[in-house]
């Protein structure tokens, strides 16, 4: 298999050595694991004057998946909105048809407490959502910052779906569920946006094709509210780009920390990127603290989507829960009684585990 590995920025380049390492044991033990890096982000622009260089990006075409560190810095803030990292990060997933957005938010028992709710409220807590990833509002148009006839400024981003984008996130997600507990939570704002009103009506017409799985239907303002109220109501919950980015970082606090979650961008195919669900966190880059645990696990989610490999994805994940259980902890999941390690110790310590 070949890889395109693309560290990025702010921890990427520390978090992704630690899921090198995992599959350097895996190389070591007879996969043929074939690896090439490349710039993206902030970096891509420092080298190329583009947050998603061209050979960049056609090295991903041409691999079979792509491990994403993060992407973004402070530093880039002030750079024309085309040209700043975050939009080689958008670029990316448009670029390969990476629709189909999976982040699990599983809380190991031993991390209970590290969790800002009380442990009887997330103990046992296994939710995956689904987040549809290339449409919505983040691409829709028109869009931009234009001035009006008396001068004031106005900016405008469209919120749009077709009917055959909400279908087939629809049929991921009822796919994903059929494999879980058949229960999928389609999360709208149908009362107010219309866009979400024609999304909920493609829902109920697809779960027609999954009678077995029990639909049911939130707005997103009471789905935030539930999530911290009685998150294990849940089981696949499904939603569009922008109300997705958002719940799915609320559920990550959930587990202890966004340090713990994994993610899987999907095409038509199940060819995946795979990347934690936090950010580039410049603030601690260099200081070899970050949980690189999100990364790792990613590393599982794409034998398990990708590759169609349970044994690799359960070797990988095994390895996880025992270092966890051990009690070995980063700075963000650290509590007392616990042995602090650093990230490249967490990603030492995975590979023992192995």
């Amino acid at each position: 298999m070949k890889l395109a590995v693309l560290p990025g920025d702010g921890i990427g380049p520390e978090i992704v050595a630690q899921a090198v390492k995992v599959l350097d044991v895996l190389r070591r033990d007879g996969m043929k694991i074939e690896m090439e890096e490349a710039p993206i982000g902030g970096v891509g622009y420092d080298v190329a004057g583009d947050p998603l260089p061209e050979a960049t990006f056609k090295l991903a075409q041409e691999s079979d998946a792509v491990l994403l560190g993060a992407v973004g810095d402070w530093k880039y803030d002030t750079l024309p909105r085309d040209v700043r990292p975050e939009r080689g990060l958008l670029r990316i997933r448009k670029g390969l048809g990476l629709f189909a957005n999976l982040r699990p938010a599983l809380l190991y028992p031993e991390l209970a407490s590290a969790s800002t709710l009380r442990p009887e409220i997330v103990s046992g807590l296994d939710l995956m959502i689904v987040r549809e990833l290339t449409g919505d509002i983040y691409f829709g148009q028109p869009r931009g910052i234009t001035t009006l006839e008396s001068g004031e400024r106005e900016g405008l981003n469209t919120m749009r779906y077709t009917e055959s984008e909400v279908r087939r996130i629809g049929r991921v997600a009822f796919d994903i569920a059929m494999k879980r507990n058949k229960k999928v939570c389609s999360v709208d704002k149908a009362n107010v946006l219309e866009c979400t009103e024609m999304w909920r009506q493609v829902m109920i017409e697809v779960a027609k094709d999954y009678p077995e799985v029990e639909l049911s239907h939130m707005y997103v303002d009471n789905a935030a509210m539930q999530l911290v109220r009685a998150p294990k109501q849940f089981d696949v919950v499904v939603t569009g780009n922008i109300f997705g980015d958002i719940l799915s970082d609320e559920a990550s606090m959930l587990t202890g920390s966004i340090g713990m979650l994994p993610s899987a961008s999907l095409d038509a195919n199940n060819k995946g990127m795979y990347e934690p669900s936090h950010g580039s966190a410049p603030d601690i880059a260099g200081k070899d603290v970050a949980n690189p645990l999100a990364t790792i696990l990613s590393v599982a989610m794409m034998f398990k989507y990708s590759f169609n490999d349970e044994a690799t994805y359960q070797r990988i994940d095994n390895a996880v829960k025992k270092v966890i259980a051990a009690g070995k902890r980063t700075a963000d999941i650290w509590t007392e009684g616990c042995t602090k390690v650093s990230c490249s110790g967490m990603g030492d310590a995975v590979v023992a585990a192995m």
